[in-house]
């Protein structure tokens, strides 16, 4: 869909009534409405009003008090959120209605998450790049729904399976309907799985996504983690995407593969006669991703919990570490073929905003290139197990990473000053509002003994 005329004709084709239309918000919630079609057509030429508290609540639509670009001090405007035509798509279980993404444009463009990442492309794109990404994530899968988990204050849940069994033909043959149906959903909605397949834990689950260009890469994505909650929802089940929900089980990644393309099509990443086919854009790209992670860490590791997972022997990293096929590492060089050849981010989890993300991953590789950052070694063996520099440690929790951010040079070049003020400030937000909780763990040490 490139042209209002293709969008009637799709419109007339399918006798579409409504439209629903989103966008999606600084923690990569999708926040929309429908539309009738006189009303999205009249939107697709002049744009859409859509309340900026979309950009100035947190997740659980908790106003944030501590940013500028929003709030009750500018009285909470609409702002014009652009209709992107080319993203739409058939909703499988929605007969009569389309869907259709939006981003902000105007003044707030400068801090929506889509925005973002579309500034970066565009610095890409001067360099005579083009980033191909996909995402990959875990999601564990219950027997619950949302009143259920509320009702049980989220403990003794219900897995859809029980105990360890990754990569399980018994499971997906077992529950092979279920497979299938999500399968042949993420096709219908034009976010296709390149695979899918049980992991290590209970009623968990990965998907990874087919690499497309980024932008169009973060759009499924996201889209994904929206409709795959829908997909269990409305099948008696809950998905949830935190990083850990729980102590007794691994932590759930969402890790980013990222490549880059000449004008040609050619994979500048890939020199046969190097170093693990390394070329030296490769290598600077991963040298900016690895002296950079420290600083963008918030862009990444976004809620409390995403740091309840970076611990030692739980698959995540904890040092900002590159190595050839390791995955003790935050960045695994994969290397081999021209096709294959790129990095895949590890050090992501399942709850980021994958826009943001992505901006962060790929902008730090830019930015390696541009200014030719050499990584150091490559690591070997288990990275957990090793020593690394001061400079390499990441920060320990989500307001260290935060004010790390707020003060880097590096990301507001990438970024943007607005947007790296105001991304900071919804964590500092979200780290507060998790200091006013006394946890579980709180009153069983501390209530009668201490």
């Amino acid at each position: 869909m490139k042209t209002r005329a293709d969008v009637e004709r799709r419109i007339a084709e399918r006798k579409i009534e409504y439209i629903k239309v989103g966008v999606f918000d600084i923690d990569g919630i999708l926040r929309g409405k429908y539309l009738d079609t006189t009303k999205f057509l009249s939107a697709l030429e002049s744009g859409l009003g859509f309340c900026d508290v979309v950009l100035g609540w947190d997740s659980n639509d908790q106003l944030y008090d501590n940013v500028t670009a929003t709030g009750w001090h500018t009285a909470y405007p609409d702002a014009n959120v652009r209709l992107l035509p080319e993203t739409m798509r058939a909703v499988p279980f929605e007969p009569n209605s389309l869907f259709v993404l939006g981003e902000f444009d105007g003044a707030m463009e400068k801090i929506c998450p889509r925005g973002v990442l579309r500034r970066v492309l565009a610095r890409a794109d001067a360099l005579g790049l083009k980033a191909l990404a996909a995402c990959e994530f875990e999601f564990f899968l219950f027997e619950e729904t949302p009143h259920s988990v509320r009702d049980k204050h989220y403990r003794a849940l219900t897995n859809f399976t029980p105990g360890f069994f990754g990569y399980s033909v018994l499971r997906n043959s077992v529950h092979a309907e279920l497979h299938q149906d999500l399968l042949h959903l993420c096709s219908q909605m034009n976010m296709e799985l390149e695979g899918l397949h049980t992991e290590t834990g209970p009623g968990v689950l990965e998907a990874a996504l087919r690499y497309d260009e980024a932008l169009c890469a973060a759009d499924k994505g996201a889209l994904f983690k929206t409709f795959a909650k829908v997909w269990a929802q409305r099948r008696g089940l809950m998905a949830t995407f935190m990083a850990k929900w729980s102590a007794d089980w691994p932590g759930q990644s969402g890790h980013i593969h990222v490549s880059l393309q000449n004008k040609s099509g050619d994979n500048v990443f890939y020199d046969a006669g190097a170093d693990h086919c390394m070329s030296d854009t490769q290598r600077w790209f991963v040298g900016g991703q690895q002296k950079l992670m420290p600083e963008l860490l918030a862009m990444v590791a976004s809620t409390v919990n995403a740091y309840s997972r970076m611990v030692p022997g739980l698959w995540a990293p904890l040092d900002a570490t590159w190595g050839i096929e390791n995955r003790t590492c935050a960045l695994r060089v994969i290397s081999g073929s021209a096709k294959a050849q790129r990095v895949e981010y590890r050090i992501a989890a399942a709850d980021i905003n994958p826009y943001i993300a992505m901006a962060a991953a790929i902008g730090s590789g830019l930015w390696g290139i541009e200014n030719k950052i050499e990584p150091s070694a490559p690591v070997t063996g288990n990275a957990y197990a090793q020593t690394f520099p001061e400079a390499q440690k990441l920060p320990g929790t989500l307001y260290q990473a935060a004010a790390r951010l707020q003060e880097s040079a590096a990301a507001v070049e990438l970024f943007g000053a607005p947007f790296v003020e105001h991304y900071a400030q919804t964590r500092f937000w979200e780290e507060r509002e998790f200091r006013k909780a006394v946890t579980d763990w709180e009153l069983e040490r501390y209530f009668e003994i201490i």
